[in-house]
């Protein structure tokens, strides 16, 4: 399995490219069809009458979504998934319900107490040293209690390393037929660059086109706050929230669409120092990618 970030979205990416094709029909004739396509106890009209004819065929309803899981955690019910990303299907290759770990995650998530007041100790005391190397004096009034202050801080800001995507969603999937563009834009939310460690904030828009099941809109927002509580890259955030959504829903014709404006302050405040510099990145799939008027209309709306 690759390690990098970049590699995991990128398979993510083209495993979802993949579904897309799988479930498109196979003929025109209707000869073929999958087993997927015959709920549970019900009969395939094919078996009932070996020569049926025009007339006499039923037509069978569109089977609904299985509302179990949300791509995040199995049929059973439980929070977190129990099968391999493989044996789900899913791009999301993480059996913990994370979505893309880091080496130090899972640990991080399964502490107890005594190891997360270690690890707060540990930064506690690399803070100090940092305060040390600068020329500081971290035991004058005003430093005092800086390490400490600092290492809940950081902990917090990136919290979206503890938190189960599956538990973000928290059921909020509701049936509800609707076929047009959904969208939540201006969500403002900020995280930390993690080449220097120093914030980025902005604005995301999320926009996805329903295939008879939509996510609390709040949902949305969650998302994107669970990912960018995370030391992050912009073009990586933006692909991993859009295959997040993604998971949750499968949107009809894999169709969603993330939007990020983000004011780097290490591009503003150190290196280049260009201050009001933005950086925009997009992440289109599915119908959005496919077809012009749908990403254009989705191109108007959240410049409105």
């Amino acid at each position: 399995m690759p390690s990098s970030h970049s590699e995991l979205l990128s398979n993510g990416l083209r495993q979802l490219e993949l579904d897309q094709q799988s479930t498109s029909p196979q003929s025109s004739n209707g000869s073929t069809s999958s087993h997927h396509d015959i709920s549970q106890g019900e009969t395939d009209p094919a078996e009932a009458s070996p020569n049926p004819s025009p007339s006499t065929t039923p037509v069978r309803s569109p089977r609904p979504h299985v509302r179990e899981g949300y791509g995040f955690r199995p049929p059973s019910g439980v929070s977190t998934p129990v099968t391999s990303a493989a044996e789900r299907g899913s791009p999301l290759p993480d059996p913990h319900g994370l979505g893309w770990p880091a080496k130090s995650t899972v640990s991080r998530l399964l502490a107890t107490p005594q190891e997360r007041a270690a690890r707060e100790k540990q930064m506690t005391s690399a803070v100090r040293t940092i305060l040390e190397c600068i020329g500081e004096d971290p035991d004058r009034e005003g430093l005092l209690k800086t390490p400490e202050r600092y290492a809940q801080a950081i902990m917090w800001m990136t919290r979206g390393y503890e938190e189960r995507l599956a538990d973000v969603i928290n059921d909020a999937v509701f049936a509800e037929d609707h076929d047009e563009m959904v969208l939540v834009r201006d969500i403002d939310i900020s995280s930390l660059c993690e080449h220097h460690l120093v914030p980025f904030t902005g604005k995301v828009a999320i926009g996805y086109i329903p295939n008879r099941l939509v996510l609390g809109l709040s949902k949305l927002a969650r998302i994107a706050e669970t990912f960018s509580r995370r030391l992050q890259v912009q073009e990586r955030l933006t692909k991993q929230i859009a295959i997040a959504v993604q998971e949750a829903i499968k949107p009809r014709g894999v169709a969603r669409s993330m939007f990020a404006s983000f004011s780097h302050m290490c591009m503003t405040m150190r290196g280049v120092q260009k201050p009001g510099s933005i950086t925009v990145t997009s992440c289109m799939l599915g119908c959005f990618r496919t077809q012009q008027k749908t990403r254009e209309e989705f191109l108007t709306l959240i410049k409105r």
